[in-house]
């Protein structure tokens, strides 16, 4: 069956967030993802987890200055010392929290600077990334987001981050599937779950329209995750969602998968 992990960034936020690897235990999930672990100890994170026989599968780098807006500098020309300090920092919490991936954001696409130039400064950070994740043991992956929830973003479809997967190499960086995303920018999620399931390393999930828990939009969930378990997914799958009301209450959904 699919195995999913609960986000703890967005889910159990009734609870003070070390509180919530407990109750995402005690939810019937095995692993865990979140945003970002900078603003805790990463031996304080690493404790929780193995309190409740958590694993930790995907947190990000640091995306710059979130606060004003910036989501990521992965693809900003300039930034470049910067993005690496960042995955060498990440590196670190990657290491104590026994994480085996990390996703690196791409930024947003600055005002008259043209796609080819980030592009090549995407590639060019990647494959410098890929070389650090590699001797750690960590895989970098890449997230195609829609302009609706981050206006701007530069990597937006999963045939974009197919060809900089491509151009980098397969073995080397990895493809965040998000299905709520794609759901919005392109649509027809099973057939580019069929497309890009090669590259594809790590899957997120939310219904559409709301970012709320499956099975409170348009998706057809049940046929999607018995799609994506019978093409052979072994991964782990997010649940990067905004509860509707409280956690536990929109957890209907997960009881075939526990």
């Amino acid at each position: 069956m699919p195995r999913f992990a609960a986000n703890l960034s967005m889910m159990f936020t009734e609870l003070p967030f070390l509180d919530r690897f407990g109750a995402a235990r005690a939810a019937g999930f095995q692993a865990v993802e979140f945003l970002f672990p900078y603003e805790h100890p990463a031996a304080e994170i690493a404790q929780r987890l193995r309190d409740n026989g958590l694993q930790q599968v995907l947190f990000n780098a640091p995306p710059g200055d979130w606060a004003a807006g910036e989501r990521g500098q992965a693809a900003l020309p300039g930034r470049q010392q910067e993005f690496r300090e960042g995955v060498r920092k990440a590196l670190d919490y990657a290491a104590a929290l026994s994480c085996p991936r990390l996703h690196l954001m791409a930024g947003l696409a600055p005002a008259g600077v043209p796609k080819d130039t980030l592009t090549a400064t995407y590639a060019a950070n990647l494959a410098w990334a890929a070389e650090e994740c590699g001797k750690a043991g960590v895989k970098p992956v890449i997230e195609p987001i829609n302009h609706r929830d981050i206006p701007g973003f530069f990597l937006n479809t999963t045939d974009q981050a197919a060809a900089i997967i491509e151009a980098v190499g397969p073995d080397r960086v990895g493809l965040q599937f998000d299905l709520y995303h794609c759901q919005i920018t392109e649509g027809d999620i099973v057939k580019r779950v069929e497309k890009h399931l090669p590259i594809i390393a790590h899957m997120q999930v939310a219904d559409n329209p709301g970012r709320n828990e499956p099975g409170t939009g348009e998706v057809n969930w049940p046929f999607v995750f018995g799609r994506i378990d019978a093409l052979g997914f072994r991964g782990w799958i997010g649940c990067e969602y905004r509860p509707a009301g409280e956690t536990l209450a929109g957890l209907g959904w997960f009881a075939p998968y526990r």
